[in-house]
């Protein structure tokens, strides 16, 4: 059949069509498996063999060994992981991108086109969430395989070509050049699958050796580095730890296996050609996964080293000290470090109505890194509270009530991280504006929450009965207050005033939270009163 494209364009159009299709199915696994990702990473613990397999779990999942070292980056600069954990899991993320170069190696691609097709209409006439996501990853892979196919067909004539040729030789009398180049074409690329996929079509033709192909192997594993390299450029110092330790491990183990690359290649030689590069891939990251695991702790120790923490880096301020005299002690600095958590959030309830005042970028940038230190301060909390919960002189009573006290006060951060800051920025994108009468509402109902936020941060330290009291108290009148509020709200619907009518989703969704947080605010509030109620102000049960 006569091509009525050129061989480049051929050629092009496949690595596009392998990369959207590695980034609908990579994106829709995500959606499928967000609650699996979360319960892999939760199973990480100082096991390293776990951390490995959860590496494995996630880059099959994930369908990209750059993708999970980003989220890793993420999550370590977040301070949710530690850098020992991390290290096997670097491992795992290489060990599990070989999946995917595995199935490649399988020479369906001339299934691709009609697995698309197939998929694409069973997600056009399907209404359910997960089979629509199943299908994107149907045609995701349908287009990674027609991608080959197109690879295929347009190097056959590549090799027609002088420059081809001449480059492909280059690449032959220079596999430290091959090396880089591919290193460099994976990192814009953002796929090393893309990268190991071009290697085994041109090996399948005849254009390149096993050999040549092992040295494209070697550069796309170096090249995938670049994603979490980049990932971490703006964040602290963890994360520029998490990327330099995977960038290092890749180059070494490249270094070491360099110089076995004639040996591998003799116990890889076997009928399919393909089959022989992805079975290089997967050889080549067992065993330098198996080398370096001995040494993940050594490792670790090294990055802390290269990169040591920043004196700015925010982090615990009372726990830092590993021994305590006793556990009564222990909890003192849990509860001032609480009162640090708890001024955080004050301030975030300060500006949580500033948000929809202007789109301010750098108060809803303040109010994302608030949050990040209070989800940091929360975990740290807990974690060191569970080491003291036996200690003598702690009641279990004690370290419940200041573990439900800061998950309280994380709650509150999320509501205005997550919802409040969303519905602002939803406002601002609309650019709608409240009315006067509705932008007093709410200016009124956000002073009454502070002040009783503020006012329960003081019970909780003080313990104070008369605060607590006062805390219910004021936590009534806001309830009764924001109904008073909705009326009046309703009201101006009636009367059809435009402002109200533009903005009445998100001004009720505001009130709401606001209630909310008034609640997760006093909570802590009913076991103080539960003994002693002399105001007999705690709500009664008839018998």
């Amino acid at each position: 059949m006569e091509q009525l494209h050129s061989s480049f364009s051929y050629t092009l159009a496949g690595i596009a069509f392998f990369m959207l299709g590695m980034g609908l199915a990579s994106e829709s696994l995500q959606k499928l498996a967000s609650n699996r990702i979360r319960d892999l990473l939760a199973k990480t613990s100082d096991r390293p063999y776990i951390g490995v397999l959860v590496g494995i779990g996630l880059t099959v999942i994930v369908q990209s060994s750059g993708a999970v070292t980003s989220m890793l980056v993420g999550l370590s600069t977040a301070g949710m992981i530690k850098l020992k954990h991390v290290m096997s899991l670097i491992i795992g993320t290489a060990i599990g991108t070989t999946i995917t170069v595995q199935i490649l190696s399988l020479n369906i691609s001339q299934y691709g086109l009609p697995t698309f097709t197939i998929a694409f209409f069973i997600y056009f006439l399907s209404k359910q969430r997960v089979v629509k996501h199943s299908m994107q990853v149907l045609m995701g892979f349908g287009l990674i395989f027609w991608g080959l196919e197109l690879i295929g067909i347009g190097t056959s004539d590549l090799k027609q070509m002088d420059f081809f040729l001449k480059m492909l030789q280059s690449f032959k009398d220079n596999p430290f050049l091959t090396i880089a180049v591919t290193s460099l074409f994976t990192a814009i690329v953002h796929s090393s699958a893309v990268t190991i996929g071009f290697a085994m079509t041109l090996t399948m033709s005849g254009d390149i050796s096993l050999i040549d192909a092992m040295y494209w192997v070697y550069g796309a594993n170096i090249g995938t580095t670049a994603t979490a390299l980049l990932a971490s450029a703006g964040g602290n110092y963890v994360g520029k730890q998490v990327a330099l330790a995977h960038f290092l491990f890749k180059v070494a183990s490249v270094l070491v296996f360099y110089f076995l690359t004639d040996l591998m290649a003799k116990y890889m030689i076997g009928e399919n050609p393909m089959r022989e590069v992805a079975n290089a891939h997967t050889v080549f990251n067992i065993l330098a996964g198996a080398m370096f695991y001995p040494f993940l702790n050594i490792g670790a120790r090294m990055m802390e080293k290269l990169i040591p923490p920043d004196a700015k880096e925010f982090g615990v301020k009372f726990l830092e000290r590993s021994h305590f005299e006793s556990g009564a002690v222990a909890l003192a600095h849990a509860e001032r470090e609480a009162m640090r958590m708890a001024d955080m959030v004050i301030t975030m309830v300060k500006d949580s109505l500033l948000l929809f005042e202007g789109d301010n970028e750098s108060l809803q940038e303040s109010i994302k890194e608030r949050d990040n230190r209070v989800d940091l301060l929360h975990r740290e909390i807990n974690l060191f509270l569970s080491k003291f919960a036996e200690r003598d002189g702690v009641t279990s009573q004690e370290i419940f009530r200041l573990m439900n006290f800061v998950t309280d006060l994380e709650s509150v951060g999320d509501v205005i991280d997550n919802t409040m800051l969303e519905m602002a920025k939803k406002k601002h994108a609309l650019k709608i504006d409240f009315s006067e009468e509705g932008w007093l509402d709410l200016h009124k109902i956000s002073i009454r929450v502070l002040e009783l936020a503020e006012l329960s941060i003081s019970t909780f330290q003080l313990k104070d009965l008369d605060l607590a009291s006062k805390v219910i108290y004021k936590k009534r009148e806001i309830r009764k207050l924001e109904k008073s509020l909705r009326e009046s709200h309703i009201i101006r619907l009636v009367a059809q005033k435009e402002a109200t009518i533009k903005t009445s989703s998100i001004h009720l969704d505001v009130l709401s939270e606001y209630r909310r947080i008034t609640g997760l605010m006093s909570n802590h509030v009913y076991s103080l009163l539960k003994e002693t109620d002399q105001y007999n102000i705690m709500p009664r049960r008839e018998s």
